[in-house]
């Protein structure tokens, strides 16, 4: 990273700083480094010198398979995020209900089936997962930056006199950015432009993005909330930062207790849970052996470690005594440049 963040003794964030500066810090006593899910940050130990802060903003381009993060103020471009959407929920919800459906026919004690409570009352899950997720990343830069403004691109869902079934399937897009607007207000100013305006800023400043939208690369969504975020802080007519942190999320089974189907035997295998003999899933720690990586699940008396960037498999028998805790996370990551 080009930038570190800084936060005081409270965990308040400050103006980040060059990694040179932070390394002078940490070696003089004067600041603590620790790890923030996959960014790298210092404490200072003492009162910083200043608290001045300049206006920082954080571009959004929203997507149905990857987003674009942009945190930018007039002087520099901090830091590019391109994170995968949430998109298992939908398949998730299917298989539940199917399993549920299914034991209805069993013969066996069971309480009324509760209609009232499948209504739709508020976000569809597979919506409010992916808005969620949104929401989450953007309060997690808002504890590493002193983030001031978010300037969002709107989606516009296009209606079709007389289609109703078109019509009623484009309402949790609307339902769920409208929700999603609302909570960002808590956190600061909020923008919003529609795609063309954004396009409009983008060949303004001569820049171009690729059609190939699964790319992990900074024309592909990044180009898109810098040029949002540059219209509010300006100071820049080309990116001064293309570099990308890839953000995946991470799926944890956290109410499935077994196997939907039984084993040889009849017997369901344990599923689900989000502990490892001590160790929260999807922590990261540091093994001797495999360096930094992420908990997985545990069988016995051992412990699966994944690899950050890709997600493999690393070991089935890590032992927990020689993994050293780093911090909590519930996505994995990598670096792009």
């Amino acid at each position: 990273m080009r930038f570190v963040p800084v936060v005081d003794k409270n965990g308040n964030p400050l103006m980040p700083t060059k990694p040179s500066r932070a390394r002078r810090w940490i070696k003089s006593g004067k600041a603590t480094p620790f790890w923030c899910k996959g960014v790298f940050c210092v404490r200072l130990n003492i009162e910083p010198s200043a608290r001045y802060k300049q206006p920082i903003a954080v571009g959004i381009d929203p997507g149905s398979k990857m987003e674009g993060y942009s945190v930018k103020s007039e002087a520099h471009t901090y830091l590019n995020i391109q994170a995968h959407a949430v998109t298992h929920v939908k398949k998730a919800v299917e298989i539940r209900r199917n399993m549920r459906r299914a034991r209805r026919y069993h013969k066996t004690r069971r309480r009324p089936a509760k209609f009232d409570n499948r209504r739709n009352k508020d976000l569809p899950p597979s919506t409010k997962a992916r808005w969620q997720w949104r929401l989450r990343i953007v309060k997690w830069l808002t504890r590493l930056f002193p983030v001031t403004t978010f300037v969002v691109e709107d989606i516009k869902a296009i209606t079709r006199p007389g289609k109703k079934r078109w019509n009623q399937s484009f309402t949790p897009l609307e339902v769920g950015k409208t929700w999603f607007y609302s909570e960002l207000v808590k956190l600061g100013q909020v923008y919003t432009k529609e795609g063309w305006e954004t396009k409009q800023l983008r060949e303004s400043w001569g820049l171009k993005k690729t059609n190939r939208k699964l790319t992990e690369a900074f024309d592909a969504h990044c180009v898109d909330a810098w040029c949002l975020a540059n219209w509010y802080t300006g100071g820049h007519i080309q990116p001064d930062n293309t570099e990308l942190l890839v953000v995946i999320p991470l799926r944890f089974n956290r109410r499935q207790l077994h196997m939907l189907q039984f084993a040889k035997g009849g017997v369901r295998r344990r599923q689900g849970g989000t502990r490892s003999l001590g160790f929260k899933k999807g922590s990261y720690v540091r093994h001797p052996r495999y360096g930094l990586c992420y908990i997985g699940g545990h069988m016995n008396d051992r412990i699966s470690l994944h690899d950050l960037s890709t997600g493999k498999r690393l070991t089935q028998q890590a032992k927990p005594d020689d993994c050293r805790f780093v911090c909590f996370a519930s996505w994995r990551y990598k670096y792009v440049a």
